[in-house]
Order: C-alpha cells, then structure tokens, then sequence
C-alpha cells in the first residue's frame, strides 16, 4: 500500500536497477538513489533510505543531484519500508529555493492545515463551496504560475471558528489571515 510521503533529504548516490519485468517480459528500469534523510514532515514511522525512479525525464524520471551537497524537499509515494518512489508530478524542490515562509510552515503550520482543502481556481472568477476552502488563484492571477505569490508566502490553515483561510507571515497565525476575494 503506497502513503504520500514529504521529506527533507540529500541523495548520497545513483545507480541504475531492475525492477521487475514489462508486458513483454523486458526489464523495467529504474534509479536507486541512495539518501540521506534529514527530516520527515508526513510519512511512515520507518525512515526513507531509497528513492527510486525512472531512468529519464522523457520516461517522467527525477534527477536528483548525488554527493550529498544539495538538499531536497521531496514528496512522493512511500511503500513504508525505507523506500519511496518519485516522478515528474512530484515535487522536488531544492531546500535553499523555498522562501522563508515555506520553511517555517513546512516545520509548524502546514499540520494546522490537514483538515483544510485547498481548492485550484483556473480562470476567474472562482468560488469556494465551503468554510473549510482556500481558494489558490496563483494559476489564474500569475499566467500558469505554480509557484506564486500564494504558494511561497502564505499557508491554508485552520482557524478557531472551523473556517480555513491564507495566512502569510512569519508571526502567530492569530492574525494577517488573506480574505479569500483577496488573494
């Protein structure tokens, strides 16, 4: 059974494996990157020692860079046995390339968030259909833009009276919530 997982980590080394067999009885390739885990912030209570993918980007393969040098921000499928499996609609970010607002609420708000749903608006106008929506308009408002001014600064979270709204900043989640016709 496959969970999301989403880690902080290094990739120590590469190499090429055999996972199974194809239809035609050709054997699949993948990557093994060995790595070195920092932090878990959603997974299974087993480390993650291995990633594995696919062998290009044409094949929807992530390349990780090796030495242990750069770290990853990595959200993936984890069987729960020390190994995850990543593919281009997955993300892997370098840690250095998150804004500060990121960082902090990967580390201590996004868990205020779980029982939220973030809804994608893709043309304007959109609508939430529930209290416990934030409405993410950085597609529509920044021309495709998955990574905007919404997804590096602010965070969906759970306020005290049930409702989900943004809030950005570094300070308390008491205060600065974004009004959702606001974004």
């Amino acid at each position: 059974c496959l969970s999301i997982a989403v880690i902080r980590a290094k990739a120590v080394s590469a190499k090429e494996v055999d996972s199974g067999n194809d239809i035609y009885g050709n054997p699949i390739k993948r990557i093994q990157y060995e790595i070195k885990q920092i932090k878990m912030f959603k997974g299974p209570d087993k480390d993650i020692e291995f990633i594995y993918t696919a062998p290009s980007t044409a094949v929807c393969g992530r390349l990780l860079d090796t030495g242990g040098k750069k770290e990853y921000l990595i959200a993936g499928k984890s069987e729960g046995n020390g190994k995850m499996h990543i593919t281009l609609c997955d993300l892997v970010s370098t840690w250095d390339s998150l804004s500060p607002t990121q960082k902090k609420s990967l580390n201590q708000r996004y868990q205020m968030g779980c029982e939220c749903k973030i809804s994608r608006c893709l043309s304007i106008p959109c609508f939430v259909s529930s209290s416990d929506e934030c409405l993410w308009t950085d597609w529509a408002m920044e021309k495709n833009n998955v990574d905007g001014r919404q997804a590096k600064h602010y965070a969906c979270i759970k306020r005290s009276d049930g409702s989900c709204a943004w809030y950005r900043g570094m300070a308390p989640p008491k205060q600065e919530f974004l009004d959702i016709e606001d974004p």
